[in-house]
């Protein structure tokens, strides 16, 4: 992802040793040859990378009974979140992205079906990790101090209203508001959201745009090696009614 991110950055101490690695090969044959390549963006099943349907000719599924969602969900295996980051080496930009499995959270669809009326998300930033041990280390201890802030939460504060129901794997796109709180910081957000539903189960997958210096997290920069400050907190979950 060009300039942009997933829950929050790590770089420091494992910068240098990164950094001094593309001196030695180069900046470009690092980020080419070297370094492990940035993860997919969030993506459903079925859809390319866009969230556009991936054979345009699929037959579109009937239309969802709002009433069969209504009710509580609850995210499963298979889910997603993390981060994605440019660091920039002597000028070349090399995308840094970070995974964990470890999300939890619940979702509530109010009584007509069409309304999210609540969302609460927890992801295990200590389990993310990217390509570089590192990188990592410097993540977990001195940018999110996971010793005290273990996890990082989203919470809805706006509810999401669809027009009507829509059909059986029908994408959707939207976008929802609420808190975001990283090392003990809470920020209100938007995300920008694909989702689709079959009526039991449900993708969802998106990213939110953030500023790390608004989370109190300092993006290392050692001259010849610099973090951007903004970057993405992205996720691709998955959902059953509970």
């Amino acid at each position: 992802m060009k300039k942009s991110h997933k829950i929050i950055i790590g770089v420091g101490a494992g910068v240098i040793v990164l950094g001094a690695v593309a001196a030695v090969a180069g900046p470009v044959v690092y980020r080419d040859l070297i370094a492990a390549p940035a993860a997919d963006t969030p993506s459903l099943s079925g859809t390319d990378m866009t969230g556009d349907a991936a054979d345009a000719t699929e037959a579109t599924g009937s239309a969802l009974d709002p009433a069969d969602l209504v009710g509580a969900w609850s995210v499963t295996d298979g889910s997603e979140a993390g981060y994605r980051v440019d660091e920039v080496l002597n000028g070349t930009d090399v995308t840094v992205t970070g995974r964990t499995d470890k999300v939890t959270g619940s979702f509530t669809i109010g009584d007509t079906g069409l309304t999210l009326d609540a969302a609460d998300l927890t992801v295990d930033v200590a389990s993310i990790a990217t390509d570089s041990g590192n990188r990592d280390e410097y993540f977990r201890t001195e940018a999110l101090r996971t010793d005290e802030f273990p996890t990082a939460t989203f919470v809805l504060t706006d509810p999401v209203t669809l027009d009507s129901a829509p059909a059986a794997g029908d994408v959707v796109q939207t976008k929802a508001t609420g808190d975001l709180t990283i090392a003990g910081k809470t920020q209100s957000v938007t995300a920008t959201i694909k989702l689709k539903s079959d009526g039991k189960t449900a993708e969802i997958a998106g990213s939110i745009p953030i500023t790390f210096s608004d989370f109190g997290v300092e993006a290392p920069n050692l001259g010849f090696v610099s973090v951007e400050d903004s970057g993405a907190v992205e996720f691709q979950l998955t959902a059953a009614q509970s």
